[in-house]
């Protein structure tokens, strides 16, 4: 007797809906980069203004790292690489 098997079907919407589940980006401190650097690479990369860019490399310095991002986990990933790229340690959590 053949097995019955019911396709499902999802929409593009439903697909990245189940991706949504948030992860966050991760500065970490290091003794490399300065902090012109770290601001320079939030605000090209992540949009942030250099008000903002300057609180993340203060934030990193004095408590070792920081949350600059957060969305799914794919998002997370593009981001990660291109600041490793530019020297940057981060991480995905």
């Amino acid at each position: 007797m053949p097995t019955e098997v019911q396709e499902e079907t999802f929409t593009l919407e439903e697909v990245l809906a189940g991706l949504k589940e948030m992860h966050r980006l991760i500065l970490w401190n290091d003794d490399v980069n300065t902090f012109e650097h770290v601001i320079w690479c939030m605000m090209k990369y992540l949009d942030y203004n250099e008000s903002q860019a300057e609180k993340i490399a203060w934030k990193v310095h004095n408590e070792g790292k920081c949350a600059v991002l957060e969305g799914s986990f794919t998002e997370m990933e593009v981001y990660r690489k291109i600041l490793q790229q530019e020297g940057l340690t981060v991480s995905v959590d």
